[in-house]
C-alpha cells in the first residue's frame, strides 16, 4: 500500500476500506462545513456510500487514473487529498482535498498540496499540476496562491453546487516553475 510521509505530524496513505468509518465520521461531523464546497457531501448518507467512494478510488487507482489518498495528522485522519485525475499523455494532473472542519486553519492542507505538487514533478514526471477552487473559497484558493501557483483565470459557471452554479479559479503549476524556486513557503 502506497504510504507518503510528509512531515513530523502527516503523511498520506492510499485510502483503503478500514478507513470508511472514520471517514464517514468525519464528514458527517463537517456535513455543513463541507457542504459549501463539494457536491457529494449529501449522497454521502451512509458508510456505505464512504466505501462505495473508496472502492471506486482504488479501481481508478489501479486504472492509474487518479490517486486518493486519506490525510493523517498526528495518527488521526482528517481528510482527503491527492490527484483527481492523470492526463499521462499530456503529462498532467489535477489536485484536489478537503479537510474536516476542526482541521482547517492549521496549514495541513498547504503542506500536503506542497508535497503532492513536489512529488508529482520530482517522482511522477509530470510538467503541469492544476488545483480548481470555488471563486468565493477563499481558504481553498489560499493554499495554490501560497505556493505560488499561477492564478490561470476563472471558468464561470463551472460547477452545480446543489441549488446554483459556482464559478471555479484555475491555478496552474509548471515543473520548471516549481524546480526553479529557491525559497521555501512560509506557512
Amino acid at each position: 500500500m502506497f504510504v507518503h510521509i510528509v512531515d513530523k505530524d502527516i503523511y498520506l496513505k492510499l485510502v483503503d476500506v478500514n478507513d470508511a468509518q472514520r471517514l464517514f465520521q468525519l464528514t458527517s461531523d463537517s456535513r455543513v462545513h463541507l457542504r459549501k464546497w463539494v457536491p457529494w457531501v449529501d449522497d454521502t448518507r451512509s458508510v456505505m456510500d464512504t466505501e462505495d467512494f473508496i472502492k471506486e478510488s482504488l479501481k481508478s487507482y489501479d486504472e492509474y487514473k487518479s490517486m486518493n489518498m486519506v490525510v493523517v495528522f498526528k495518527d488521526e485522519v482528517v481528510g482527503v487529498a491527492g490527484f483527481n485525475e492523470f492526463d499521462w499523455p499530456n503529462k498532467h494532473a489535477a489536485i484536489g482535498y478537503w479537510l474536516g472542519n476542526q482541521y482547517t486553519g492549521k496549514g495541513i492542507m498547504t503542506r500536503v498540496v506542497r508535497e503532492l505538487t513536489d512529488f508529482a514533478f520530482t517522482q511522477l514526471n509530470l510538467n503541469r499540476v492544476e488545483i480548481r477552487a470555488a471563486a468565493e473559497n477563499e481558504k481553498s484558493r489560499a493554499i495554490p496562491e501560497k505556493l505560488g501557483f499561477k492564478n490561470e483565470g476563472r471558468i464561470r459557471e463551472a460547477e452545480w453546487l446543489y441549488d446554483k452554479f459556482v464559478d471555479h479559479i484555475v491555478y496552474g503549476m509548471l515543473k520548471k516553475e516549481w524546480l526553479a524556486k529557491k525559497e521555501p513557503v512560509q506557512i
